[in-house]
This record gives structure tokens, sequence and C-alpha cells, in this order.
């Protein structure tokens, strides 16, 4: 019986997992902080610039969509960053606000 639990166990959490396991959500937040990327969104949103991600009708809903919606947001920085890079900010973005599996 406890073999079979494991399995159930394991196969939840293959289901489940980070989609972003890959990336380090801490440097993510210091590349945030780096980018200054609140700067656009308070512009967006006004005031707080992290409102942008808990806003009723934000635009991205998806993991596939956080990545697309950062692609559009390094360009309004000027930056083409690195897939690492990339990866970080979204493990973080993901960790603090989306919670996507």
């Amino acid at each position: 019986m406890n073999k079979y639990l494991f399995l159930l166990i394991l196969a939840a959490s293959t289901a489940h997992a980070d989609p972003f396991a890959k990336g380090d959500a801490t440097n993510g937040k210091n590349l945030f902080t780096k980018y200054d990327c609140n700067s656009c969104h308070k512009g967006k949103v006004g005031g707080d610039g992290n409102a942008i991600f808990t806003r009723p009708d934000r635009i991205v809903n998806s993991a596939e969509m956080l990545i697309a919606r950062m692609e559009q947001c390094s360009g309004a920085i000027g930056k083409n960053l690195p897939a690492q890079e990339k990866l970080d900010l979204a493990a973080y973005l993901n960790q603090k606000y989306y919670h996507f599996k």
C-alpha cells in the first residue's frame, strides 16, 4: 500500500511542477531592482507598480504568457536579456505573484 501512495504523491508533484524551476528567484528579485522594472509599471497603473501583477484584468495568465510579456518588457528598457536572466526574473515573479504550475 505504501508503494502506491508514494507513486500517487510522485505523480501529483510532477503534475504541478514549477515551470521556472531552473530559475533563481533571489537573483530575479535583484534583476527586477537592477533594471528598475517598476518604473514602467508605475506609469501604467500608477502608484505601486507591483499592482500590475495583481490587477483583475492582468495580461499574463500563464507561464508562457509571462515569458512573452518579459520579451516585450525587455525591449521597452532597451535590453536583450540573456535566457538565464529571463528565467530568474520569471522565477521571482512566479514565486511572488503568479504561482503558475
